[in-house]
């Protein structure tokens, strides 16, 4: 169950980050706001897991003798995408104005690291479908909390977070090859 909840919470960052940008963006708390974006980015953050879980159970038996590399490859790729931008300047594209459609667009960007990991949900001895609904729900919460951070001038954290999950990923692809090749 730790598992579970590390993985939700390193997935959690990106969107987290985001949120805290567009706090800044938007200078005042908007109540309106930070709800839309936890709503956008918990949904679709929960919901991408799914696609890669199923993807996962598609290639069956073949997954099984190689699955610990996969899970070890994706997770630290992922890890490390993260860590690598949280040393970078802020080079996303300024929006100018937060509308549905962006925080659409802003919920798919944030949410394709979850559906990678989702391959990775069948080797934790949990239901797949609880570690989704953990993965949404701390998604929202980080994230209203983000939009909230960034309207009263946090903008600093947002590439600590990034660096934070990306290590917090990264150490659950070594555990996974580590359990599976008999290290641990």
């Amino acid at each position: 169950m730790l598992e579970v909840i590390l993985l939700a919470f390193a997935l959690s960052m990106d969107a987290f980050a985001v949120a805290i940008g567009l706090g800044v963006k938007k200078g005042a708390f908007d109540k309106l706001l930070a709800f839309k974006v936890a709503l956008f980015f918990g949904i679709f953050q929960g919901l991408m897991p799914l696609f890669g879980y199923l993807a996962s159970l598609g290639i069956g038996d073949f997954i099984t003798s190689v699955d610990h590399w996969i899970a070890f490859v994706l997770l630290t790729l992922i890890g490390g995408k993260m860590l690598y931008e949280s040393f970078g300047e802020n080079t996303e594209e300024e929006i100018a104005i937060i509308t549905n459609k962006v925080l659409l667009l802003l919920a798919i960007a944030t949410s394709i690291d979850a559906m990678a990991a989702g391959f990775t949900l069948n080797l934790m001895s949990i239901n797949p479908f609880i570690s989704m609904l953990f993965i949404g729900v701390i998604t929202y919460f980080f994230s209203y909390f983000g939009v909230y951070v960034g309207s009263h001038g946090g903008s600093y954290l947002e590439s600590k977070a990034e660096f934070l999950g990306g290590l917090v990923l990264v150490g659950i692809g070594f555990k996974i090859l580590l359990e599976h090749t008999g290290f641990l």
